[in-house]
């Protein structure tokens, strides 16, 4: 047996491919004990220190929020971020790219080296130590692209990200990394809901292989029976997050929920999944709502009324901070979507969300690579409050015959 242990760090630094079949099959079986030992051999990366995060009785009126973030890219983004003062930033996936070079060893070293290089970047420190963040992972920061529940390493990408982020007690006691955050008094309670779409997330069906790469993805809108986006652990804990008082809720997902109008990695490709969600959303206790969203390399505004849902949803979609593959032009002209109300902006972006608690009101925004405007679109989710002194009228008596 002891011979066995020895021989499993070798063995695991082989690509998968190269790897017998009977070890491809059942890597679970042994991988605990090698990441026991790995963890007292290297030392996991950690993020720049963290500025403290609000306190739970503060007023929160803006948050920014990106993805898409290469840790080989420019880093200029996070000074135009800071620029907008925003109370809290939420980096919602591909928050480095792990994946890239990645040989398939168990120890994914491409992954923590990844992680060590962002950390390297000043603009990034800087930024860190003025602006408190919440996170969550995508694809190329849990694993490999379009990665699921069924990635044989994910224990190992989660204790990776936890020690990097210095992840809260509530999310390192539980597998995946969701959380949720609530702050200010009543009448002005925003709570933040970072869900976790890879953890637990079923493998996607696929169109049948094809010479020509498709356009607009590789996934269709599937109904099959038994597929999970967040897993039953989550799914009940998002009831019971969404069942607490809050004036407005921000719900983070790493992928996009509203649109219908490609086949790449989104909700629509488990629809089952998507009405539950909207089920959930509409049930929970009344509080206005806003969905953020990343991963597409583009951002636009959307929204839609679901039948499931029972109201309008509104989602604002940014991606990426340092990986813009084409133009706003054309790519707004390749996708068309009847829920975007904006341009398909290609461009690097983050996004900002104010909100005015008088009024009631969130404005919803895309801001460019020079923090310039590039999107807007605002909503009210309940009738404002009123400016005016409250003036008691007179009793209107009947005159007496």
């Amino acid at each position: 047996m002891r011979s066995l242990i020895a021989a499993i760090p070798l063995l695991l630094a082989t690509p998968l491919a190269a790897q017998d079949a009977t070890v491809e099959a059942g890597p679970s079986d042994f991988l605990e004990g090698y990441y026991d030992q790995l963890r007292d051999q290297v030392t996991l990366p950690v993020a720049p220190p963290a500025a403290p995060m609000p306190s739970t009785v503060a007023t929160i009126s803006r948050i920014a929020f990106g993805s898409c973030n290469h840790q080989n890219g420019s880093q200029h983004m996070w000074e135009k971020i800071a620029a907008t003062g925003p109370d809290l930033f939420l980096l919602i996936g591909d928050n480095v790219y792990g994946d890239q070079m990645w040989t398939g060893d168990a120890a994914l070293t491409t992954l923590r080296n990844a992680y060590a290089l962002q950390s390297s970047h000043p603009e990034f420190a800087d930024f860190r130590a003025t602006v408190p963040m919440l996170t969550t992972w995508d694809d190329h920061d849990f694993g490999f692209n379009d990665g699921g529940a069924s990635f044989a390493f994910k224990g190992w990408a989660e204790d990776i990200y936890e020690t990097y982020w210095d992840a809260s007690p509530a999310v390192r006691a539980r597998p995946g990394v969701y959380e949720s955050r609530m702050f200010g008094n009543a009448g002005r309670s925003v709570q933040v809901i970072m869900l976790d779409t890879r953890f637990f997330r079923s493998d996607l069906e696929r169109y049948p292989y094809a010479d020509e790469r498709r356009p607009l993805g590789n996934y269709p809108a599937s109904e099959v029976e038994g597929q999970t986006m967040l897993g039953a652990a989550q799914w009940a804990w998002l009831e019971q997050e969404l069942a607490k008082p809050a004036d407005l809720r921000i719900l983070v997902s790493s992928i996009q929920v509203l649109t219908d109008a490609h086949d790449y990695e989104a909700w629509e490709t488990m629809l089952s999944e998507r009405r539950k969600l909207y089920e959930v959303l509409g049930a929970r206790e009344e509080s206005g709502l806003v969905i953020l969203s990343g991963d597409r390399h583009a951002g636009g505004i959307y929204t839609d009324t679901p039948i499931a849902a029972g109201e309008q949803l509104w989602e604002l979609t940014s991606s990426s901070l340092n990986r813009a593959f084409a133009d706003t032009a054309s790519n707004t002209a390749r996708e068309p979507d009847p829920r975007r109300l904006t341009d398909f902006i290609s461009e690097e972006n983050f996004g900002l969300v104010e909100i005015d608690w008088q009024a009631k009101q969130v404005t919803m925004k895309l801001l460019g690579s020079e923090g310039e405007e590039r999107a807007s679109e605002s909503f009210s989710w309940d009738p404002p409050i009123s400016d005016a002194p409250l003036i008691m009228e007179e009793p209107v008596t009947e005159p007496v015959e």
